[in-house]
């Protein structure tokens, strides 16, 4: 928190305000912000802790947890050592975050960022720099490593080499390269210290870090070579994608998010950079997010198409493709961030966020069947060969077979994309992303895309899954698509079936709209469904669903309220433009796991969709 403990206040100190108070240890999900390289990622604290830190990969076991068990998760803290307030943002066009501390004997300013490196040349494999600038007066700091690895199970050794203080574990190694940042001091497996920072004068703490390979230790000028090469290439990376636009910041900086959750070994995207951070304080709706789920891939390519990524486009399409294949023709949920299709669930002896335990590693959604991912894979595919003009041979022929499987797959009932943990049914959106895979399937064989043997067949097929939905997923009653057939409960992931062009009833599909925009939605917020899923407890509002509503009222000529609601959404993020699964309409604070890629690409998708769609309507 923003006061030192047992040292009161005066008057004229600078106060935290009550959002960047730590209860019970813990940092409000709010107050985060996220660093990283492109193969890991860090969540920073508004009081300059790191809380959360996997090495050497996204998906690896977390050296930092402290956002998951405040007292053995492990940390990196690094604060003034008297009462302060602070102001944070990103540095322009890039993913190093500037958090300034303004207390009454002077204000400094922090830069934090997972450094970019030249693979040619031998540097640490990671490296997390915090450069401290003393910007007036005179002013203490402290800071803290505190490594947990493995989660917390692997004992921790501390040494010195070469002077420097090294934590290891196994054939993992961290170093901590002070330069006037006080002298280190090693004790209760963490490497701290003590310093005074004046105005004009810098200080500058790195913490390389090698997984099984030599730990390379730094000189200084080589640090700060790297972080202004960090910053020049996000920047360099931003400018070459612009866009134009009503929410020209939020998408951008959603972009720049994004660009954190993609796995620059293989391509992948993540859903997030954490794990069982809680859809409800003290609930068990906590899973684990670092994996590539099918189900955002049309919206990840899509986004990567329309806003001048090329290379982020092709390097995820042909993931996909090559992890689909292991499983081929069935599609698994998800994959991890290497391809593989593997994940099972454990849970570790932690705490959770605030208690909100259990703290889960691995997904068994991943042995759940949700039709929707045909659809979502088909829609990118599609994608993907508008946007070049052809496909691979071998991905064409697998594509056919794929189309194939849905057309006996999709009377099947599934988990739904909302994964529910109960029996499955028959959910809605999931036939009408059976009907997009098969539409997709038929188009590319039509244009010679893809094997055209089967296209009678899947012609049939669509036009009974149209008939499935028209008779029985829809209620009169509610003037709706409904979330199953047969019931009467409500499901904002029928918008989506409007946002991928299910050719059904036109009239019903706008009028299921102004339904969900009725009954699901209070304020900017919606409810993802009403009825049942098999688990106890709540959740907050699911984000994506919002941004989904609002496209789908741009693209229905309903303008004004789109982007009234738009606006709105914009001013949820938090103080540096980021959004986490869920937020708590009652209090805004944000739940589930965060950044959370999905919210990104939703807000992402609505404003290029609402921007054309005012466009059009100005000729």
């Amino acid at each position: 928190m923003g006061t030192t403990s047992g040292s009161p206040a005066r008057a004229t100190d600078p106060m935290p305000s009550a959002g960047d108070v730590r209860l019970g240890g813990y940092a409000p999900l709010r107050g985060y912000a996220v660093i990283g390289d492109g193969r890991t990622a860090a969540l920073v604290a508004r009081d300059g802790s790191v809380d959360w830190l996997g090495l050497p990969d996204l998906d690896s076991p977390a050296v930092f947890g402290a956002v998951l068990d405040a007292a053995r998760g492990g940390r990196f803290t690094l604060a003034p050592s008297l009462p302060y307030r602070t102001e944070r943002r990103y540095l322009p066009g890039t993913n190093v975050l500037e958090t300034t501390f303004v207390t009454g004997r002077g204000t400094v300013r922090v830069i934090d960022a997972l450094t970019l490196h030249d693979d040619a040349t031998l540097t640490p494999m990671r490296e997390l720099l915090r450069r401290i600038d003393g910007l007036s007066g005179s002013v203490p700091l402290h800071w803290s490593v505190e490594p947990r690895f493995a989660y917390g199970t692997a004992p921790t050794r501390l040494a010195r080499r070469a002077g420097f203080p090294v934590a290891t574990a196994g054939r993992d190694a961290l170093a901590v390269c002070a330069w006037d940042a006080g002298e280190p001091a090693c004790h209760n497996r963490a490497i701290s210290g003590r310093f005074e920072i004046g105005q004009g004068r810098r200080a500058l703490i790195a913490m390389p870090f090698a997984h099984q390979e030599p730990l390379v230790l730094p000189a200084r000028s080589d640090c700060e070579g790297r972080l202004d090469a960090t910053c020049a290439a996000w920047r360099s990376w931003a400018h070459d994608h612009p866009y134009t636009g009503r929410w020209h910041q939020a998408v951008m900086r959603s972009l720049l998010a994004l660009k954190l959750l993609v796995y620059a070994p293989s391509g992948a995207v993540a859903a997030a950079v954490t794990t069982s951070l809680p859809e409800e304080i003290g609930g068990e709706r906590n899973w684990d997010y670092r994996f590539s789920w099918v189900r955002d891939s049309a919206f990840t390519l899509a986004v990567f198409l329309r806003l001048g990524c090329p290379a982020e486009a092709h390097a995820y399409f042909w993931w996909l493709m090559h992890a689909s294949q292991l499983t081929h023709p069935e599609l698994k949920v998800l994959y991890r961030l290497d391809g593989g299709h593997r994940a099972p669930e454990k849970t570790l002896p932690w705490d959770g966020y605030r208690g909100s335990g259990p703290v889960r590693v691995g997904n068994a959604a991943v042995g759940q069947v949700q039709l929707d991912t045909y659809g979502e894979l088909m829609q990118t595919a599609w994608q993907y060969a508008l946007a070049t003009g052809h496909l691979d041979a071998d991905v064409a022929r697998r594509l056919a077979e794929v189309a194939d499987l849905v057309c006996t797959a999709w009377q099947q009932p599934d988990a739904g994309i909302w994964e529910v943990r109960s029996p499955p049914r028959h959910f809605t959106h999931s036939k009408m992303m059976c009907w997009v895979a098969l539409d997709r399937a038929a188009d590319l064989a039509e244009h010679g895309l893809i094997p055209n043997r089967h296209l009678e067949r899947w012609h049939a097929a669509r036009d009974e899954i149209t008939e499935f939905i028209e008779s029985g997923c829809f209620s009169p009653d509610r003037d709706s698509y409904v979330r199953a057939a047969g019931a009467e409960d409500l499901d904002a992931a029928v918008l989506l079936g409007h946002l991928y062009g299910y050719g059904g009833n036109e009239h019903r599909m706008h009028a299921t709209i102004s339904t969900l925009d009725r009954r699901l939605r209070h304020g900017p917020y919606v409810d993802r469904y009403s009825g049942e899923d098999g688990l106890a407890g709540g959740e907050g509002a699911f984000l994506a669903c919002s941004f989904w509503l609002a496209e789908s009222l741009g693209r229905t000529g309903r303008l004004p309220q789109a982007i009234e609601l738009m606006d709105e959404l914009v001013g949820l993020a938090n103080d540096v433009g980021l959004y986490s699964e869920e937020i708590a309409p009652a209090t805004g604070d944000f739940l589930g796991n965060l950044p959370q890629g999905l919210s990104h690409l939703a807000l992402i998708s609505a404003a290029c969709a609402i921007t054309a769609a005012n466009k059009d309507t100005a000729r």
